[in-house]
């Protein structure tokens, strides 16, 4: 690792065998390539330290910037020009695009997956199991769901699929298995319990939708 080709807050903190692209710059007390479950129960089973342990850490595309308290797991792969707010965290076997923005206080649970020119605002929820396309545009503080009965039955966890270039408005919440389709929109504070078809808007009251107007089609 050439540490002239990126900067990086003395406070900050590299496990594993984690690569940072050229032009990076890492924040303080930022976390990189910290040991998923598995990895970490073998270290401690171990009795070593993480940074005597080898094990493959997080990969971190050029001209990014990981800003102040962020965690990034091991098995993590971002592109290039990736962005984070503060606090930011993204748990193992995640793999995002280029030109990807996490806003502050975002949690990504893990087995997830991003595409290019994604932006994802402050306080979002993501759980595992989610696929997310190119040009998706996340509000703040909306919640994706992965787990229809949670400690009542055994169900497989199925996040939402959010297609290309949908946008979800602030405080929606998604619930488990649900598509929104390609360039359809979630309307702050909605309630999205069922598909929502290619150009639609899922609108407030537990997803009653309509058509996308025209205008809106056109996604920037």
């Amino acid at each position: 690792m050439n540490s002239t080709e990126f900067k990086i807050h003395n406070s900050s903190k590299i496990y594993g065998t984690s690569v940072i692209g050229k032009d990076t710059v890492i924040m303080e007390n930022v976390i990189l390539g910290y040991p998923e479950h598995r990895i970490l129960m073998e270290i401690l089973k171990q009795n070593i330290e993480i940074e005597n342990f080898d094990f493959p850490g997080c990969t971190i595309g050029s001209d990014s910037i990981i800003r102040a308290g962020s965690t990034i797991f091991s098995n993590v792969k971002t592109g290039k020009n990736f962005k984070t707010g503060h606090n930011v965290m993204i748990r193992e076997n995640t793999e995002i695009g280029n030109n990807v923005l996490i806003g502050t206080n975002v949690i990504i649970d893990g087995h997830v997956r991003i595409g290019n020119n994604v932006s994802i605002q402050g306080n979002v929820y993501i759980p595992t199991n989610v696929i997310i396309e190119d040009n998706v545009f996340i509000g703040p503080c909306a919640v994706l769901a992965n787990d229809k009965y949670p400690i009542r039955k055994k169900y497989e966890l199925k996040g939402p699929f959010l297609r290309k270039g949908a946008s979800i408005g602030a405080n929606a919440t998604l619930l488990p298995d649900v598509e929104i389709g390609e360039g359809a929109m979630v309307a702050g504070g909605a309630l999205v319990t069922k598909k929502c078809a290619c150009l639609e808007t899922c609108n407030w009251s537990a997803c009653q939708n309509t058509r996308t107007p025209t205008r809106f089609n056109e996604i920037k």
